[in-house]
Protein backbone atom coordinates (compact mmCIF):
# COMPACT_ATOMS: atom_id res chain seq x y z
CA UNK A 1 0.00 0.00 0.00
CA UNK A 2 1.34 3.45 -0.91
CA UNK A 3 0.27 6.37 1.25
CA UNK A 4 -2.01 8.75 -0.65
CA UNK A 5 -0.97 11.89 1.22
CA UNK A 6 -3.53 14.28 -0.32
CA UNK A 7 -6.37 11.82 0.46
CA UNK A 8 -5.15 11.39 4.04
CA UNK A 9 -4.89 15.15 4.49
CA UNK A 10 -8.43 15.59 3.20
CA UNK A 11 -9.63 12.98 5.68
CA UNK A 12 -7.74 14.66 8.52
CA UNK A 13 -9.41 17.96 7.76
CA UNK A 14 -12.80 16.22 7.56
CA UNK A 15 -12.17 14.70 11.01
CA UNK A 16 -10.83 17.90 12.58
CA UNK A 17 -7.37 16.39 13.22
CA UNK A 18 -3.96 18.02 12.84
CA UNK A 19 -2.17 14.85 11.81
CA UNK A 20 -1.92 11.06 11.74
CA UNK A 21 1.12 9.61 13.49
CA UNK A 22 1.95 6.14 12.18
CA UNK A 23 4.14 4.12 14.54
CA UNK A 24 5.37 0.55 14.73
CA UNK A 25 7.85 -1.60 16.59
CA UNK A 26 8.57 -5.10 15.34
CA UNK A 27 5.13 -5.63 13.85
CA UNK A 28 3.02 -4.59 16.83
CA UNK A 29 1.04 -2.24 14.59
CA UNK A 30 0.29 -3.97 11.28
CA UNK A 31 -2.08 -1.15 10.33
CA UNK A 32 0.74 1.41 10.36
CA UNK A 33 3.09 -1.00 8.58
CA UNK A 34 0.56 -1.51 5.78
CA UNK A 35 -0.15 2.21 5.48
CA UNK A 36 3.55 3.00 5.26
CA UNK A 37 4.45 0.02 3.11
CA UNK A 38 7.02 -1.21 5.64
CA UNK A 39 8.01 -4.81 5.01
CA UNK A 40 6.50 -4.97 1.52
CA UNK A 41 8.87 -6.57 -0.93
CA UNK A 42 11.61 -7.07 1.68
CA UNK A 43 15.02 -5.48 1.40
CA UNK A 44 15.06 -3.73 4.78
CA UNK A 45 15.07 -4.88 8.37
CA UNK A 46 12.57 -3.16 10.65
CA UNK A 47 13.71 -3.99 14.17
CA UNK A 48 13.63 -0.50 15.70
CA UNK A 49 10.87 1.99 16.44
CA UNK A 50 9.81 4.26 13.60
CA UNK A 51 7.35 7.16 13.33
CA UNK A 52 5.79 8.80 10.28
CA UNK A 53 3.64 11.91 10.66
CA UNK A 54 1.19 12.97 7.97
CA UNK A 55 0.05 16.50 8.91
CA UNK A 56 -3.30 17.93 7.87
CA UNK A 57 -1.32 20.35 5.69
CA UNK A 58 2.27 20.52 4.65
CA UNK A 59 4.93 17.90 4.06
CA UNK A 60 5.00 14.56 5.93
CA UNK A 61 8.01 13.79 8.09
CA UNK A 62 9.49 10.69 9.65
CA UNK A 63 11.75 9.51 12.45
CA UNK A 64 13.78 6.30 12.15
CA UNK A 65 16.71 4.64 13.88
CA UNK A 66 20.11 5.48 12.40
CA UNK A 67 20.86 1.84 11.54
CA UNK A 68 17.56 1.69 9.60
CA UNK A 69 17.78 5.18 8.13
CA UNK A 70 16.46 4.14 4.72
CA UNK A 71 13.26 2.41 5.83
CA UNK A 72 11.06 5.44 5.02
CA UNK A 73 12.91 6.54 1.87
CA UNK A 74 10.02 5.34 -0.31
CA UNK A 75 7.61 7.77 1.38
CA UNK A 76 7.24 11.49 0.68
CA UNK A 77 8.75 13.99 3.09
CA UNK A 78 11.96 14.36 5.05
CA UNK A 79 13.23 11.87 7.61
CA UNK A 80 15.27 12.42 10.77
CA UNK A 81 17.27 9.79 12.61
CA UNK A 82 17.93 8.87 16.22
CA UNK A 83 20.17 6.35 17.94
CA UNK A 84 19.97 6.59 21.73
CA UNK A 85 16.88 6.92 23.89
CA UNK A 86 17.43 10.63 24.53
CA UNK A 87 17.66 11.25 20.80
CA UNK A 88 14.43 9.33 20.29
CA UNK A 89 12.57 11.52 22.78
CA UNK A 90 13.95 14.80 21.42
CA UNK A 91 13.38 13.62 17.85
CA UNK A 92 9.76 12.73 18.61
CA UNK A 93 9.18 16.14 20.21
CA UNK A 94 10.56 17.82 17.09
CA UNK A 95 8.48 15.56 14.84
CA UNK A 96 5.17 16.59 16.42
CA UNK A 97 6.11 20.19 17.08
CA UNK A 98 3.20 22.47 16.18
CA UNK A 99 0.64 19.64 16.22
CA UNK A 100 -2.14 19.88 18.79
CA UNK A 101 -4.33 16.86 18.08
CA UNK A 102 -3.28 13.80 16.14
CA UNK A 103 -4.57 10.31 15.49
CA UNK A 104 -2.86 7.04 16.37
CA UNK A 105 -3.93 3.39 16.43
CA UNK A 106 -5.52 3.72 19.84
CA UNK A 107 -9.03 3.28 21.21
CA UNK A 108 -10.18 4.88 24.50
CA UNK A 109 -10.71 2.17 27.13
CA UNK A 110 -9.81 -0.33 24.38
CA UNK A 111 -13.41 -0.12 23.14
CA UNK A 112 -12.26 -1.20 19.66
CA UNK A 113 -9.31 -3.57 20.27
CA UNK A 114 -8.85 -4.11 16.54
CA UNK A 115 -7.62 -0.50 16.34
CA UNK A 116 -5.66 -0.42 19.64
CA UNK A 117 -2.22 -1.30 18.29
CA UNK A 118 -0.07 1.34 20.02
CA UNK A 119 1.17 0.38 23.50
CA UNK A 120 0.38 2.54 26.52
CA UNK A 121 4.00 3.55 27.05
CA UNK A 122 4.32 4.96 23.55
CA UNK A 123 1.09 6.90 24.04
CA UNK A 124 2.56 8.35 27.23
CA UNK A 125 5.71 9.30 25.34
CA UNK A 126 3.72 11.11 22.66
CA UNK A 127 1.46 12.82 25.16
CA UNK A 128 4.50 14.05 27.11
CA UNK A 129 5.18 16.35 24.15
CA UNK A 130 1.87 18.11 24.86
CA UNK A 131 -0.03 16.50 22.00
CA UNK A 132 -3.61 15.24 22.37
CA UNK A 133 -3.99 11.73 20.91
CA UNK A 134 -7.29 10.65 19.32
CA UNK A 135 -8.31 7.32 17.83
CA UNK A 136 -7.52 6.70 14.18
CA UNK A 137 -10.45 4.26 13.92
CA UNK A 138 -12.39 6.03 11.19
CA UNK A 139 -9.18 6.95 9.35
CA UNK A 140 -8.12 3.31 9.33
CA UNK A 141 -11.47 2.36 7.90
CA UNK A 142 -11.22 4.94 5.12
CA UNK A 143 -7.84 3.69 3.96
CA UNK A 144 -7.76 0.04 5.01
CA UNK A 145 -11.41 -0.99 5.35
CA UNK A 146 -13.30 0.30 2.31
CA UNK A 147 -13.25 -1.38 -1.09
CA UNK A 148 -13.37 -0.22 -4.68
CA UNK A 149 -15.27 -1.86 -7.54
CA UNK A 150 -12.56 -4.47 -8.12
CA UNK A 151 -12.49 -5.51 -4.47
CA UNK A 152 -16.27 -5.71 -4.34
CA UNK A 153 -16.39 -7.82 -7.49
CA UNK A 154 -13.78 -10.22 -6.05
CA UNK A 155 -15.94 -10.61 -2.95
CA UNK A 156 -19.07 -11.35 -4.97
CA UNK A 157 -17.25 -13.88 -7.15
CA UNK A 158 -15.87 -15.63 -4.06
CA UNK A 159 -19.35 -15.64 -2.54
CA UNK A 160 -20.80 -17.48 -5.52
CA UNK A 161 -18.20 -20.20 -5.09
CA UNK A 162 -18.87 -20.51 -1.35
CA UNK A 163 -22.57 -21.07 -1.98
CA UNK A 164 -21.69 -23.77 -4.49
CA UNK A 165 -19.36 -25.49 -2.01
CA UNK A 166 -22.03 -25.27 0.69
CA UNK A 167 -24.51 -27.04 -1.59
CA UNK A 168 -21.95 -29.74 -2.43
CA UNK A 169 -21.29 -30.39 1.24
CA UNK A 170 -24.95 -30.76 2.14
CA UNK A 171 -25.47 -33.03 -0.85
CA UNK A 172 -22.51 -35.20 0.21
CA UNK A 173 -23.98 -35.66 3.69
CA UNK A 174 -27.46 -36.30 2.32
CA UNK A 175 -26.20 -38.91 -0.16
CA UNK A 176 -24.15 -40.78 2.43
CA UNK A 177 -27.04 -40.86 4.88
CA UNK A 178 -29.39 -42.15 2.18
CA UNK A 179 -26.86 -44.84 1.28
CA UNK A 180 -26.36 -45.81 4.91
CA UNK A 181 -22.63 -45.01 4.68
CA UNK A 182 -20.95 -43.45 7.72
CA UNK A 183 -19.69 -39.88 7.48
CA UNK A 184 -18.14 -37.51 9.99
CA UNK A 185 -17.41 -33.80 10.42
CA UNK A 186 -13.74 -34.04 9.52
CA UNK A 187 -14.46 -35.93 6.31
CA UNK A 188 -16.89 -33.24 5.17
CA UNK A 189 -14.45 -30.49 6.14
CA UNK A 190 -11.66 -32.07 4.11
CA UNK A 191 -13.93 -32.57 1.11
CA UNK A 192 -14.81 -28.87 1.31
CA UNK A 193 -11.11 -27.95 1.51
CA UNK A 194 -10.61 -29.85 -1.75
CA UNK A 195 -13.47 -27.98 -3.37
CA UNK A 196 -11.91 -24.69 -2.22
CA UNK A 197 -8.78 -25.63 -4.16
CA UNK A 198 -10.88 -26.61 -7.19
CA UNK A 199 -12.62 -23.23 -7.10
CA UNK A 200 -9.37 -21.29 -6.73
CA UNK A 201 -10.14 -20.02 -3.23
CA UNK A 202 -7.87 -19.68 -0.22
CA UNK A 203 -8.74 -19.36 3.46
CA UNK A 204 -6.93 -18.88 6.73
CA UNK A 205 -8.21 -22.21 8.00
CA UNK A 206 -10.44 -25.08 6.98
CA UNK A 207 -14.24 -24.62 7.25
CA UNK A 208 -16.34 -25.17 10.33
CA UNK A 209 -18.44 -28.35 10.11
CA UNK A 210 -20.39 -28.77 13.34
CA UNK A 211 -22.95 -31.46 14.12
CA UNK A 212 -25.52 -31.20 16.89
CA UNK A 213 -23.87 -30.24 20.22
CA UNK A 214 -20.71 -29.03 18.44
CA UNK A 215 -22.83 -26.38 16.71
CA UNK A 216 -23.30 -24.91 20.18
CA UNK A 217 -19.62 -23.85 20.06
CA UNK A 218 -19.33 -20.99 17.54
CA UNK A 219 -15.59 -21.56 16.95
CA UNK A 220 -15.55 -25.33 16.89
CA UNK A 221 -13.37 -26.81 14.14
CA UNK A 222 -13.11 -30.56 13.55
CA UNK A 223 -9.63 -32.03 13.30
CA UNK A 224 -8.24 -35.44 12.38
CA UNK A 225 -8.22 -36.36 16.06
CA UNK A 226 -11.25 -34.44 17.36
CA UNK A 227 -14.53 -34.86 15.46
CA UNK A 228 -17.81 -36.71 15.68
CA UNK A 229 -20.05 -38.67 13.29
CA UNK A 230 -22.86 -36.92 11.45
CA UNK A 231 -25.96 -38.98 12.08
CA UNK A 232 -29.58 -38.90 10.98
CA UNK A 233 -31.95 -36.49 12.72
CA UNK A 234 -29.26 -34.06 13.85
CA UNK A 235 -28.52 -30.41 13.25
CA UNK A 236 -25.58 -29.64 10.95
CA UNK A 237 -23.95 -26.19 10.74
CA UNK A 238 -21.51 -25.16 7.98
CA UNK A 239 -19.46 -21.97 8.30
CA UNK A 240 -17.14 -21.30 5.37
CA UNK A 241 -15.02 -18.36 4.29
CA UNK A 242 -12.64 -17.74 1.44
CA UNK A 243 -11.19 -15.34 -1.11
CA UNK A 244 -9.05 -15.40 -4.21
CA UNK A 245 -5.29 -15.49 -3.63
CA UNK A 246 -4.56 -12.30 -5.55
CA UNK A 247 -3.72 -9.20 -3.55
CA UNK A 248 -6.70 -6.91 -3.10
CA UNK A 249 -9.21 -9.78 -3.08
CA UNK A 250 -11.87 -9.64 -0.37
CA UNK A 251 -13.25 -12.51 1.68
CA UNK A 252 -16.79 -13.83 1.59
CA UNK A 253 -18.06 -15.62 4.71
CA UNK A 254 -21.36 -17.52 5.06
CA UNK A 255 -23.08 -19.87 7.52
CA UNK A 256 -25.96 -22.22 6.75
CA UNK A 257 -27.81 -24.75 8.91
CA UNK A 258 -29.46 -28.04 7.94
CA UNK A 259 -31.19 -30.93 9.68
CA UNK A 260 -30.41 -34.49 8.70
CA UNK A 261 -33.97 -35.70 8.93
CA UNK A 262 -37.47 -34.88 7.68
CA UNK A 263 -38.95 -33.51 10.91
CA UNK A 264 -37.06 -30.54 12.39
CA UNK A 265 -37.69 -30.03 16.13
CA UNK A 266 -39.64 -26.89 16.95
CA UNK A 267 -37.01 -25.86 19.47
CA UNK A 268 -34.56 -25.51 16.59
CA UNK A 269 -36.94 -23.88 14.12
CA UNK A 270 -38.09 -21.34 16.73
CA UNK A 271 -34.53 -20.37 17.59
CA UNK A 272 -33.61 -20.08 13.94
CA UNK A 273 -36.66 -17.94 13.19
CA UNK A 274 -35.55 -15.51 15.90
CA UNK A 275 -32.06 -15.05 14.46
CA UNK A 276 -33.47 -14.61 10.95
CA UNK A 277 -35.64 -11.76 12.25
CA UNK A 278 -32.58 -10.30 14.00
CA UNK A 279 -30.48 -10.51 10.84
CA UNK A 280 -33.17 -8.90 8.73
CA UNK A 281 -33.67 -6.11 11.27
CA UNK A 282 -30.00 -5.17 10.99
CA UNK A 283 -30.14 -5.19 7.19
CA UNK A 284 -33.33 -3.11 7.15
CA UNK A 285 -31.76 -0.52 9.48
CA UNK A 286 -28.58 0.00 7.46
CA UNK A 287 -30.59 0.22 4.24
CA UNK A 288 -33.02 2.74 5.74
CA UNK A 289 -30.21 4.94 7.08
CA UNK A 290 -28.38 4.82 3.76
CA UNK A 291 -31.53 5.76 1.83
CA UNK A 292 -32.08 8.71 4.17
CA UNK A 293 -28.45 9.84 3.89
CA UNK A 294 -27.97 9.35 7.64
CA UNK A 295 -24.90 7.97 9.39
CA UNK A 296 -24.97 4.44 10.78
CA UNK A 297 -22.36 3.00 13.14
CA UNK A 298 -21.40 -0.58 13.79
CA UNK A 299 -22.72 -0.74 17.34
CA UNK A 300 -26.17 0.41 16.22
CA UNK A 301 -26.69 -2.58 13.94
CA UNK A 302 -25.58 -4.93 16.68
CA UNK A 303 -28.07 -3.38 19.09
CA UNK A 304 -30.89 -3.67 16.57
CA UNK A 305 -30.24 -7.36 15.94
CA UNK A 306 -29.64 -8.34 19.55
CA UNK A 307 -32.82 -6.63 20.72
CA UNK A 308 -34.84 -8.91 18.48
CA UNK A 309 -33.14 -11.95 20.00
CA UNK A 310 -33.64 -10.68 23.54
CA UNK A 311 -37.32 -9.96 22.88
CA UNK A 312 -37.70 -13.53 21.61
CA UNK A 313 -36.39 -14.85 24.93
CA UNK A 314 -32.93 -15.95 23.79
CA UNK A 315 -30.80 -13.20 25.34
CA UNK A 316 -28.87 -15.64 27.54
CA UNK A 317 -27.93 -17.72 24.47
CA UNK A 318 -26.00 -14.91 22.75
CA UNK A 319 -22.23 -15.48 22.75
CA UNK A 320 -20.86 -13.06 20.15
CA UNK A 321 -21.35 -9.83 18.23
CA UNK A 322 -23.65 -9.55 15.23
CA UNK A 323 -21.05 -9.19 12.49
CA UNK A 324 -17.58 -8.18 11.35
CA UNK A 325 -15.84 -6.35 8.55
CA UNK A 326 -14.56 -8.33 5.59
CA UNK A 327 -11.26 -7.59 3.87
CA UNK A 328 -8.11 -9.34 2.76
CA UNK A 329 -8.35 -10.99 6.18
CA UNK A 330 -11.64 -12.63 7.07
CA UNK A 331 -11.92 -10.16 9.96
CA UNK A 332 -11.16 -6.91 8.18
CA UNK A 333 -10.22 -3.43 9.37
CA UNK A 334 -13.58 -1.77 8.77
CA UNK A 335 -16.38 -1.26 11.27
CA UNK A 336 -17.67 -4.37 13.03
CA UNK A 337 -21.30 -4.84 14.07
CA UNK A 338 -20.55 -4.87 17.76
CA UNK A 339 -21.94 -3.38 20.94
CA UNK A 340 -21.59 -6.68 22.81
CA UNK A 341 -17.95 -7.75 22.89
CA UNK A 342 -16.72 -4.22 22.10
CA UNK A 343 -18.30 -0.84 21.34
CA UNK A 344 -17.60 -0.07 17.69
CA UNK A 345 -18.44 3.55 16.94
CA UNK A 346 -16.94 3.49 13.45
CA UNK A 347 -19.25 4.44 10.61
CA UNK A 348 -20.38 2.05 7.92
CA UNK A 349 -20.24 3.74 4.54
CA UNK A 350 -19.92 3.19 0.82
CA UNK A 351 -17.17 0.65 0.24
CA UNK A 352 -17.92 -1.29 3.44
CA UNK A 353 -18.28 -5.07 3.21
CA UNK A 354 -19.41 -6.86 6.34
CA UNK A 355 -21.15 -9.92 7.71
CA UNK A 356 -24.46 -10.05 9.54
CA UNK A 357 -24.38 -13.26 11.58
CA UNK A 358 -26.55 -13.47 14.69
CA UNK A 359 -26.61 -16.80 16.47
CA UNK A 360 -27.87 -18.47 19.64
CA UNK A 361 -26.14 -21.38 21.35
CA UNK A 362 -27.16 -24.10 23.78
CA UNK A 363 -25.51 -27.16 25.32
CA UNK A 364 -27.06 -29.55 22.79
CA UNK A 365 -27.11 -27.43 19.59
CA UNK A 366 -26.61 -23.95 18.19
CA UNK A 367 -27.91 -22.04 15.18
CA UNK A 368 -26.43 -19.14 13.24
CA UNK A 369 -27.32 -17.42 9.98
CA UNK A 370 -24.59 -15.48 8.21
CA UNK A 371 -24.88 -13.26 5.16
CA UNK A 372 -22.64 -10.58 3.68
CA UNK A 373 -23.58 -7.00 2.92
CA UNK A 374 -21.80 -4.86 0.32
CA UNK A 375 -22.31 -1.10 0.36
CA UNK A 376 -21.69 -0.03 -3.21
CA UNK A 377 -22.93 2.95 -5.23
CA UNK A 378 -26.46 1.52 -5.14
CA UNK A 379 -26.44 1.30 -1.34
CA UNK A 380 -26.10 -1.61 1.11
CA UNK A 381 -27.08 -4.87 -0.59
CA UNK A 382 -26.96 -8.51 0.50
CA UNK A 383 -24.55 -10.76 -1.40
CA UNK A 384 -26.20 -14.04 -2.37
CA UNK A 385 -29.25 -15.83 -0.93
CA UNK A 386 -30.35 -15.45 2.69
CA UNK A 387 -31.43 -18.60 4.51
CA UNK A 388 -35.00 -18.25 5.76
CA UNK A 389 -35.40 -21.61 7.53
CA UNK A 390 -33.43 -24.69 8.50
CA UNK A 391 -33.22 -26.93 5.46
CA UNK A 392 -33.91 -30.65 5.63
CA UNK A 393 -31.30 -32.92 4.02
CA UNK A 394 -32.53 -36.21 5.51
Amino acid sequence: MAVDVPAVQQALNDEGLDGWLLYDFQGLNPIAARMAGIGEGGGHLATRRWFYLIPASGEPRGLVHAIERHNLDHLPGRTSTYAGRAQLESGLAALVNGVKRLAMEYSPANAIPYVSRVDAGTLELVRQTGVDVASSGDLVQRFDGLWDAAGIESHRAASEKLYRIKDQAFELVSRRLRDGTAINEFEVQQAMAGWFADEGLVAGSAPNVSAQENAGNPHYLPTASVHRPIRANELLLLDLWGRFPQRGSVYADITWVAFTGPSIPSRMTDAFAAIVRARDAAVALVQARAAAGEAIRGFELDRAARQVIVDAGYGDAILHRTGHSLGEEVHGNGAHLDDYETHDERRLMQGSIFTVEPGVYFSDFGVRTEINVVWDAAGPRVTGPSQTGIISIG
